[in-house]
This record gives C-alpha cells, sequence and structure tokens, in this order.
C-alpha cells in the first residue's frame, strides 16, 4: 500500500469509527459498510466530514461505495502531498 493509500486509509477509520463501536485498527480495505451497519444516511454523513478532511469536495458515484477500499479510492485522489507531510 502507498503512502497516499496509507494515509486515506486512517482518515477512512477515523471517521468511520465515529460512526460505529469498531476500533480503528478492526476497520480494513475488505470491511464492508453493511457490516459496520452504516446506511446511506450515514455514507452521506460520512462522505462531508472526509470532505471535510481533505479540503476537497468528492465526486458523487453512481454507485455507492459497499467496502472500506472502495471508500478509500474515493478519498485518495483528493489527498495533496501536503496532507502527506502532515501525517509524518
Amino acid at each position: 500500500m502507498n503512502s497516499k493509500t496509507t494515509y486515506a486509509l486512517s482518515l477512512v477509520q477515523q471517521a468511520l469509527s465515529k460512526y460505529t463501536d469498531v476500533p480503528q485498527e478492526g476497520i480494513q480495505m475488505d470491511t464492508a459498510l453493511l457490516d459496520l451497519q452504516i446506511d446511506s444516511l450515514t455514507l452521506a454523513e460520512l462522505l462531508f466530514e472526509l470532505e471535510d478532511s481533505v479540503g476537497s469536495s468528492i465526486s458523487e458515484v453512481a454507485t455507492p461505495p459497499k467496502l472500506v477500499g472502495e471508500l478509500v479510492a474515493l478519498v485518495e485522489p483528493f489527498i495533496g502531498d501536503e496532507g502527506l507531510k502532515t501525517a509524518a
């Protein structure tokens, strides 16, 4: 996993842990959002929070993400090098 993906996963884990009882380390790329009991409303709130984290609007997708890895893939393109520097 490259540093951008690792950082994006960390952001997603932090955000998801606020909406679930699952600790961050229990949230992996292959974890299904349904298994975390993330419904469409919670997903929308989560996306708004992630947009705030990356400082950019995340494009709407035709098919909502079903896995944490798909959510990470939505966030990753919006992570600039400055985000990686603050994470280091």
